[in-house]
């Protein structure tokens, strides 16, 4: 469908995927593990209580070597980083040299199996983190996902997380469209994500049309203010209610290529906005 529709989209991928099998992934698993307070947030477990399969032909849930290669294959698709555990750089226990070692696996192991150096970076859960951004340029990415430059992004209260739930439905706070330039940090480009495709359930199916009717009203302002807008979402959010999801993405997609054709907008990964 991005190929369709002439989308550039940058998937940052979970470096454990990229394993032909488990004596690979046993094999680039960094010496330095997260030490979190909370033990249950690492994922290594699943690897020492033997909870995986051997290679992607019996666990298609925990290796992606193919669809990787899918992806690369795929015109204008960037791959990228999330890390190569689902690394959590703003929980308690683990350490910058712990976070460092984890990029580096990654780094090796996609180099190992695509011969690709990633370039980008998406920190799991969002979890932001301005000195591990810096650790990430030492390791060769040029291009990190930050935060929506808004006040409930910002703050840590309470009900943060419903302000964010209305602002799917109507604006609470300043235009989530994005100057480039207002976002570089030294060699490292923090490129803030502007929304969050929300999928499609049934017990919101009154309210889908005015999360959709939110974006393209989105789109369509940056489109006219040439600005830029990060839409982002996870592959596996469409897996319930595939086709409801599918029929709404492919409404975005023609939305942008009317404002494309209308205004010039372009879509680009996050290293070409490099």
């Amino acid at each position: 469908m991005f190929e369709k529709y002439g989308i550039h989209a940058t998937w940052a991928t979970v470096g454990f995927l990229f394993a032909k099998n488990k004596e690979q992934l046993n094999d680039f698993c960094p010496d330095f593990k997260p030490t979190y307070t909370n033990s249950t947030l690492s994922y290594y477990h699943l690897i020492e209580n033997n909870l995986i399969g051997n290679d992607e032909g019996d666990d298609p849930y925990h290796y992606a070597f193919s669809m990787i290669q899918k992806i690369i294959d795929t015109p204008g698709q960037e791959l990228a980083t999330h890390t190569f555990s689902h690394y959590y750089c703003n929980e308690k226990g683990q350490t910058e040299q712990q976070f460092d070692h984890d990029l580096k696996s990654a780094q090796k192991l996609s180099k190992e199996n695509f011969n690709l150096e990633l370039k980008s970076l998406v920190f799991p859960r969002n979890q932001f983190n301005q000195a591990y951004a810096d650790i990430a340029y030492r390791n060769g990415i040029k291009v990190v996902r930050s935060n929506p430059n808004v006040w409930f992004w910002k703050s840590n209260f309470r009900f943060a997380f419903l302000a964010r739930a209305i602002d799917t439905l109507f604006p609470i706070s300043n235009t989530l469209a994005f100057e480039k330039n207002d976002s570089s940090k030294d060699n490292v480009l923090l490129l803030p994500a502007s929304r969050f495709l929300r999928p499609f359930r049934e017990k919101e199916k009154m309210i889908q049309k005015i999360k959709l009717r939110r974006i393209l009203n989105e789109m369509t302002f940056a489109a006219k203010n040439k600005k830029g807008y990060h839409l982002w979402w996870h592959p596996h959010n469409f897996g319930y209610s595939l086709n409801e999801n599918l029929e709404a993405l492919e409404l975005i997609l023609k939305h942008y290529q009317k404002l494309n054709s209308q205004y010039g907008f372009s879509s680009k990964s996050m290293i070409e906005m490099y």
